[in-house]
């Protein structure tokens, strides 16, 4: 716990260079008595009103509830074993369900709401619930709701969750990290270590024969909640090195774990800290979900449609392992704050503990502004070879000034190895400006590619 603030700049003890802080040491008996047992994850309960309590989701599939008032007193406790058995206290069954996949890696509070019906006995009449979603190393999502009423009440976790368009990997076997964004319609974003990003809108199921939630759900007249995948983004964790024409490029499986940030000014953005830097994506569709959701139309299945229309904006931040060469240097700390002299700033510390601090806009970049050819003069009349295109000349412009890459700056984990070669940089460049020069004509001849 830090001290309080006060002074001309709001500085700690008024600016003293040397400060003391409070640690408080939680559930720390446990851990020294079951050494076999790690941390996986740690969030704090959403509530602010409430008695602050913190959340630990730990290696045997259990998720503990600790307040601040005793931190080495349990105050609930929430299996999240997939298999009716306990596995928790047999090694074996553990070892088994680690197998299988049937091990909660991560979870994440969602936006207060009204407990469904099949809980609103349990609770009483007003009272508001956070849906808890659970994440599986097999892709999989379960659901819980958790109340701080009178002391932290939890449902039992029902799913896992059907997911839409069907995939037959689960949509990967590899899930390390998922975040619930606070917008209407929620959404879900799903991480796995081969740097995939899923992101799904949570809706009522309207498949009434699927039963592998509907038999766990508890009997009522409430929908199974359902996860639509909108859109899948892959991303670039190690740069892309150009190679020359009689080199075979060099494929490496290159994975690690990825950790997902909320940014606290922009609901429709959020960040990804990893052993290879930063990314931040910017969900810029997420006004147009809510107009197609409010209108009349009633095919889910055209979501995917309406995700091929816009794609999120993803921008390589900062790239700590710029080659696959080079050490592991993971991102050992992030926030973003908002501060008076600072502005909307992104603050990174690197594996060698230096602070890095990048300006940050406080919300999406908007969009670029409409091109003359979209405001024809008076008296200018439409031409009938409009009519014959599928796009305008406006968006067939856009499509080709459209970057779906940024250059990221480098900060190599070890001082020794030499950076990446200068080929790298004009790398991307060159690959949209001969995009753009295949779409425009063929009249223009390009150098080759530096390899």
């Amino acid at each position: 716990m830090l001290p309080q603030r006060w002074g001309k700049r709001s500085e700690f003890e008024g600016g003293r260079s040397d400060i003391n802080c409070k640690t408080i040491p939680v559930a720390e008996r446990f851990f020294t008595s079951s050494p076999s047992v790690t941390l996986r994850q740690a969030a704090w309960y959403p509530s602010e009103t409430d008695e602050p309590h913190l959340v630990l989701l730990t290696s045997d599939n259990t998720i503990r509830f600790y307040g601040l008032k005793s931190p080495q007193t349990l105050a609930k406790v929430l299996p999240v074993s997939q298999s009716d058995d306990d596995s928790s206290v047999h090694p074996p069954a553990r070892s088994y369900a680690a197998s299988l996949g049937e091990i909660a890696v991560a979870f994440d509070f969602g936006a207060i709401t009204c407990p469904p019906r099949q809980l609103a006995a349990r609770y009483p009449k007003d009272q508001l619930v956070y849906p808890l979603y659970i994440l599986y190393e097999n892709g999989e999502t379960y659901l819980s709701y958790t109340s701080q009423a009178n002391g932290v009440s939890l449902s039992k976790p029902v799913g896992p969750l059907p997911m839409y368009p069907a995939a037959e990997d689960n949509y990967g076997y590899d899930a390390c990290a998922i975040l619930c964004l606070p917008c209407v319609p929620t959404i879900l974003v799903i991480a796995t270590e081969t740097g995939t990003l899923y992101h799904c809108v949570v809706l009522d199921s309207e498949e009434e024969e699927e039963t592998g939630a509907v038999e766990k759900w508890i009997r009522g007249t409430d929908a199974v909640p359902a996860l639509y995948v909108f859109e899948c983004v892959e991303l670039e964790l190690t740069l892309k090195v150009a190679t020359g024409e009689d080199e075979e490029p060099q494929e490496f499986d290159f994975t690690c774990p990825i950790r997902l940030h909320r940014d606290p000014l922009c609901q429709q953005r959020y960040h990804c800290t990893h052993e290879a830097g930063v990314h931040s994506v910017g969900l810029i569709w997420v006004n147009k979900l809510q107009k197609f959701l409010q209108s009349d139309e009633e095919d889910k299945d055209s979501l995917q449609e309406l995700a091929a229309e816009k794609r999120c904006i993803v921008e390589h931040i900062l790239c700590t392992r710029p080659l696959l060469t080079n050490q592991s240097a993971p991102v050992r700390g992030f926030l973003i704050v908002s501060d008076l002299a600072l502005g909307a700033t992104m603050i990174c510390i690197t594996s060698a503990y230096e602070c890095i601090l990048l300006p940050l806009l406080s919300s999406i970049r908007p969009p670029s502004p409409p091109l003359l050819c979209s405001h024809p003069g008076p008296g200018s009349g439409s031409s009938p070879l409009r009519g014959l295109a599928d796009d305008s000349f406006e968006q067939h412009i856009r499509n080709i000034l459209a970057r779906n890459s940024t250059n990221p700056i480098l900060k190599a984990g070890n001082k020794d190895t030499s950076p990446p070669p200068p080929e790298y940089f004009i790398y991307t460049d060159y690959n949209l400006l001969h995009v753009v020069c295949l779409l425009i004509g063929d009249t223009i001849v390009l150098p080759s590619c530096p390899g």
